[in-house]
């Protein structure tokens, strides 16, 4: 296992002092479960992001898109109004 030495605020020292008291357990544990939540977030964050860009819904800050077209936008949703329909009268008929 290894160290990890860093300067933190004295503020934010007596707040995980704090938090660590009230859970019942050392600083030394409460920050390294912070630290690997916070990794593990980052790598679920890109995973994310992945899967937006290979769907080609991924938004990237700072970077204007503009809407589809009037006309691309029904043509990418054409048929769907027909399955929203027909699911409706489904529903309808079993009442």
């Amino acid at each position: 296992m290894r160290q990890l030495i860093t300067r933190i605020d004295d503020r934010l020292l007596q707040q995980l002092k704090a938090r660590a008291a009230q859970e019942g357990r050392s600083v030394n544990a409460l920050v390294t479960e912070l630290l690997s939540a916070a990794v593990a977030s980052d790598d679920e964050r890109q995973a994310v992001r992945s899967r937006a860009d290979a769907l080609g819904i991924a938004v990237t800050p700072g970077v204007e898109r503009r809407p589809p077209s009037r006309d691309a936008a029904i043509a990418s949703t054409r048929g769907a109004g027909r399955a929203a329909s027909e699911a409706l009268d489904a529903d309808r008929a079993r009442r």
